[in-house]
């Protein structure tokens, strides 16, 4: 019996694996299988259920601008909705069909006889497709903190990707391990149910006004309406995130009285809201704005106000049975564990899994001894037919909407012109790499992580290097234009 041969594989069912099936479809691949490891699509929005979950940009440009949604209940809207949404869009599209669920990735290897991709499920199950492409996002693989007697802790334990809504937290004694962007929307959010919470803080983390509030009724018929009105809206959005991401950060060189005015906005933001000084100092960040991705609150620092709320900036000894030890001979009795440590880039991720290409080559192994690397963040040498989505380089602007549509881009470009020379294969060359690997180390001399104080942010931008290789150093634009644009000849074909 002759093996099935896919049209493509994707691995992954977030927004990142949804645009790139609605590409393809469009691109006229039909017969497509997306894989994914969880019980339903979403990706990061149906592994994240904790308390206070919400999008953390504008939700009129956290969206596919080709698919607006008018009726988002929040300017930032509450993850259930951005789920919802994602259903929406695979329906509409006709993709869900393609997809399958609690299906585990162990490894894809390019087989150069069949020029095909194997790809190796748990379980045993070997499957084909002539394209391979990995959509399993940037936050997909859980940090669990390696803290001495972690696993003796006799109380409840919960890491925020697993939200455990069964757990009454009602006159509990709990702590929080972490202080990023998860922890600063869940925290305002379970302090006035606890009996006492202890927040856990490594890395202060730098928060701005949050400028949120419910759209109105009459506001979402408009934009049903006229969609042209959410899109100015959306045009502004994108251009205040534009001016934060390109000036404030990656043009720091230049722009540093940008990035210091948004730093005093902050502070004043703190002064205002945090009532003890000592609180205050421990609460402000010692490196330089943008080192370490921001994020807006109005009541994470207000929390700290709160009789039952204490920070702890002491680090932790050693976790026992029933309490938490700090270096400076502490011992916090807790009945309840709560573990916002985020998620693991750069260990564990690029690849999620193994990935073989050409004559062997590893992927994971060639990033980690070449330098993390990918032309135009999305294809590399020595891996035919491979398309990564989340890669070095590829993440452009704040929101990760304006990756996926630039990366869509580049994908109907590079797949029309494998279809019009009618070849089987493509493969971005070695020049073609190395130049733009070049020019992105050039232009991340401007920004803050060169030229800013970002020693003590323990920031994910940042890989095992100490090298920022996770953002595209260039403007939204120019991610676009070059994604419709780039020399066809960078590819062989074959």
């Amino acid at each position: 019996m002759a093996q099935t041969i896919h049209d493509a594989a994707i691995i992954g069912a977030g927004f990142g694996g949804i645009g790139a099936a609605i590409q393809l479809r469009q691109l006229g691949y039909d017969d497509l299988v997306i894989l994914d490891r969880e019980s339903d699509l979403g990706g990061t929005w149906h592994v994240n259920r904790y308390p206070g979950l919400a999008v953390d940009i504008p939700s009129s440009t956290y969206s596919y601008s080709f698919e607006p949604n008018p009726y988002w209940s929040r300017l930032y809207a509450p993850g259930a909705e951005l789920k919802g949404y994602a259903a929406h869009v695979a329906t509409k599209y006709d993709v869900r069909r393609h997809m399958r669920f609690d299906t585990v990735v162990e490894g894809a290897v390019w087989d150069e006889d069949e020029q095909h991709w194997t790809v190796n499920i748990a379980g045993g199950e070997r499957l084909h497709a002539r394209l391979l492409l990995t959509a399993t996002g940037f936050l997909s693989q859980p940090a669990f903190p390696d803290i001495e007697g972690i696993e003796s802790f006799a109380g409840t334990v919960i890491h925020t990707t697993r939200w455990d809504d069964s757990v009454d937290l009602a006159g509990r004694r709990a702590a929080v391990i972490g202080t990023g962007a998860t922890a600063v929307q869940l925290i305002p959010e379970i302090a006035p149910r606890l009996a006492e919470l202890t927040v856990y803080q490594r890395t202060a983390i730098w928060v701005t006004p949050k400028w949120d509030g419910a759209v109105p009724k009459r506001v979402q018929k408009l934009y049903a309406r006229v969609p042209l009105a959410q899109r100015a809206v959306r045009t502004v959005g994108n251009g205040i995130l534009e001016l934060i991401m390109v000036a404030g950060v990656l043009k720091y060189r230049r722009t540093k009285l940008l990035n210091r005015a948004v730093e005093k906005m902050a502070l004043r933001h703190l002064a205002r809201q945090v009532d003890d000084p000592e609180t205050r100092k421990k609460l402000t960040p010692d490196y330089t704005f943008g080192c370490k991705r921001p994020t807006f609150s109005n009541t994470y620092f207000r929390t700290f106000n709160r009789d039952n709320v204490h920070l702890e900036t002491s680090p932790i000894t050693r976790i026992e049975p029933d309490g938490i030890v700090t270096a400076d001979g502490t011992k916090t009795p807790i009945d309840t564990l709560v573990l916002a440590t985020g998620f693991n880039l750069w260990d564990t991720n690029f690849p999620a899994f193994e990935v073989i290409g050409r004559d062997g080559k590893d992927l994971g192994k060639f990033w980690r001894a070449r330098q993390f690397q990918a032309y135009e963040g999305v294809t590399v040498p020595g891996f035919p037919n491979f398309i990564s989505l989340n890669s070095p380089y590829s993440y452009s602007g704040l929101s990760y909407f304006t990756t996926i549509e630039s990366q869509m881009r580049h994908m109907k470009r590079l797949l029309g012109e494998v279809e019009k020379r009618r070849a089987s294969t493509f493969e971005v060359t070695e020049e073609a790499n190395a130049e733009f690997l070049g020019r992105m180390t050039d232009l991340v001399e401007d920004s803050v992580f060169v030229n800013g104080s970002c020693a003590t942010s323990r920031s994910y931008y940042f890989n095992q290097h100490g090298m920022a290789t996770l953002l595209r150093p260039t403007s939204t634009l120019n991610a676009f234009r070059e994604a419709g644009s780039f020399p066809l000849d960078d590819y062989s074909y074959a």
